[in-house]
């Protein structure tokens, strides 16, 4: 069995990774179905676009199932997927949704690791152990302890975030979606990235599309902004830099985050802010003005899909004007030298004969 020891989050990610693509499928079948059928396709019964809705309605039923049954075998390898899926599906049946399947997750895959080391059978059962005895163990254990006494507290905390979030307005949303777009900016796909991805997709499970929304816009406003700053203000920049930004662009379109780097790493203190502040006012704007996601990924290619794209673009376009104007105010003329330099790195490099004798 893998490793189990305090590595949460890597669990959380596992399972969140395992989640994505249902969430995808799932947003994808409802939001295609109320292209074509409107916004009341669920009263169109045996129509066809109610038929895609219902699929899209199916699968998001599995969502928190399945990311119990990646944390729950992150931790405790195969045996753990049964009774996973068994607490997620606990969770979502008494109301506890996303924190009440990670919590039975993570119960149920420490108690298999200490079952594991601990209960001892005879050799000619150990065939049953990974099978059936550790998964019907577990899951009788953690089943009963999540719906006799961990269930209702969780479903009760649950609803009151969910509320609270619901009935946000005007000021409190924009400093809600600048929060999430400032850690979506921060760290470029770092931990603090990770960790506000982590929480709007658990919103998503609950079907609150906004946070979803920023997660997209936080992730494409740094490298649009970078590649915007490179188109104004040029002669800052270095050959291998703009040529950077040219890749950065359409890497930014489609929500990865990562083209930035080549500029955070040779400018951290003037690239980051710049990204941080953009990335804060565009998902301050967006949750202000309703925009939401069914779907965790795709930049360009979901705006069609959200609620409120208008108001999205708009938003997107506001910071990354904001990233780059800060970047270009805040970035100093290009040494003389610069590309000279560059240019002797090259060619050293191009010096290097390599010789394979075989």
């Amino acid at each position: 069995m893998k490793k189990g020891g305090f590595q949460i989050k890597k669990h959380l990610l596992t399972g969140v990774s395992y989640m994505l693509p249902v969430v995808v499928v799932g947003g994808l079948c409802m939001a295609l179905a109320k292209i074509l059928g409107g916004p009341l396709v669920g009263d169109q019964v045996d129509t066809i676009p109610w038929m895609i809705n219902s699929i899209g309605a199916a699968a998001m039923t599995f969502v928190v199932p399945v990311l119990a049954a990646g944390v729950a075998y992150s931790i405790a390898d195969r045996p753990g997927i049964a009774p996973g899926l068994f607490m997620g599906l606990i969770a979502t049946n008494i109301k506890a949704g996303f924190l009440g399947g990670v919590l039975g997750a993570l119960l149920v895959g420490y108690l298999l690791l200490w079952l594991k080391d601990h209960l001892k059978m005879p050799k000619s059962m150990q065939g049953l152990k990974s099978i059936m005895v550790l998964p019907l163990l577990s899951s009788l254990i953690i089943g009963l302890l999540m719906m006799g006494l961990l269930g209702k507290p969780i479903a009760i905390f649950q609803e009151a975030i969910l509320s609270w979030m619901k009935a946000m307005q005007g000021g409190s949303r924009f400093v809600l979606g600048a929060i999430i777009g400032a850690m979506m900016g921060f760290d470029l796909g770092g931990p603090v990235n990770k960790t506000a991805s982590l929480f709007t997709n658990a919103l998503l499970a609950e079907k609150v599309y906004g946070p979803e929304a920023i997660k997209i816009i936080g992730g494409m406003v740094p490298p649009l902004g970078v590649a915007l700053s490179v188109l104004l203000t040029r002669k800052k920049y270095t050959r291998a830099e703009v040529e950077s930004a040219k890749a950065a662009f359409p890497l930014g379109l489609c929500f990865i985050t990562e083209g930035v780097l080549p500029f955070a790493a040779s400018d951290p203190l003037r690239v980051i802010p710049a990204c941080t502040i953009g990335a804060a006012v565009a998902g301050g704007l967006a949750l202000m003005w309703g925009a939401g996601s069914p779907l965790p990924h795709g930049g360009v290619f979901a705006i069609p899909f959200m609620e409120h794209p208008v108001q999205f673009i708009i938003a997107l376009i506001i910071g990354s004007v904001v990233t780059a104007a800060l970047l270009s105010l805040f970035k100093p003329e290009k040494p003389a030298d610069a590309d000279e330099t560059l240019s002797e790195e090259e060619e050293s490099l191009d010096d290097l004969e390599i010789k394979l004798d075989l």
